[in-house]
């Protein structure tokens, strides 16, 4: 991850972030609380926090939260919002996901949500995570997944292979601090590999309105004239599903919500 890529795009977007609504309200912040069932002693450490979000949904229900991220700007956004709301029971830590400043065996909870793809290698954040987490504590996963098997089944694996080169490169265009979206599959097998046990999944759909999307990483015209052919493009057009709601184009992303435990 570049860092200083990523600190320039979000730095100069965080005010936006703040008022994203998928990002404040999107349908995968209440299911994950739900699945979660999120204990009144806790500790909790939101990585990537971004504007705060999760952190800030999960702060009425436990008993201390880290927001950490890597950007000052969104750390403020988050504080801001935490104080807003009332919330004094919500701290913020400037942190990388593969190496937190944080004490083994610290948290209860360790969640991060839309922002892993943004990780050069998920499999260190994960086990940063386990390192972090007490026995018996929760790990909680939230992102767009790319294309894989368990996404598309019964479709060849070059068409899928096809289907994801154009679909990161989407991304990637749009914001150049994007990295990948693992598959489901690979998330899956990361946490089986660290250790994790009784892991749940779930896929649904998050809409995105395209021109929002567009203006929080302050995309040009010409950028945006690109992602506006490529979406309408094979094999996008099938992925993506961009059509036209009340005067606004949408496309759908899938964004998968993984919760999983460390053994006592």
């Amino acid at each position: 991850m570049d860092r200083t890529l990523v600190e320039k795009q979000f730095g100069a977007a965080a005010a936006d972030y703040a008022a994203s609504a998928v990002h404040a309200s999107g349908p995968s912040l209440g299911r994950l609380v739900a699945l979660v069932s999120p204990k009144p002693d806790w500790r909790v450490l939101d990585v990537a926090t971004g504007a705060g979000h999760t952190a800030l949904a999960f702060a009425p229900l436990v008993a201390q939260v880290f927001a950490s991220d890597i950007t000052p700007a969104m750390l403020a956004e988050a504080q801001r919002l935490a104080s807003a709301r009332g919330l004094v029971n919500v701290a913020t830590a400037e942190a990388e996901a593969g190496a937190l400043p944080f004490p083994d065996r610290e948290f209860d909870l360790v969640t991060c949500r839309l922002a892993a793809h943004h990780f050069p290698d998920p499999a260190a954040f994960v086990a940063e995570a386990w390192r972090v987490l007490k026995p018996g504590g929760t790990i909680a996963v939230v992102d767009n997944v790319g294309p894989d098997a368990m996404l598309l089944p019964d479709t060849a694996e070059a068409y899928i292979e096809a289907l994801g080169e154009a679909y990161e490169a989407y991304e990637r265009l749009r914001d150049p601090s994007h990295v990948r979206c693992a598959g489901l599959g690979e998330w899956l097998a990361i946490l089986a590999r660290t250790g994790f046990e009784e892991v749940r999944h779930e896929l649904l759909d998050q809409d995105i309105q395209f021109v929002p999307w567009l203006k929080r990483m302050r995309c040009d015209v010409d950028t945006a004239e690109q992602l506006e052919g490529m979406l309408e493009d094979e094999p996008l057009r099938s992925f993506l599903r961009p059509r036209e709601e009340a005067g606004e184009c949408l496309f759908t992303l899938r964004e998968a919500i993984i919760v999983a435990r460390k053994p006592d």
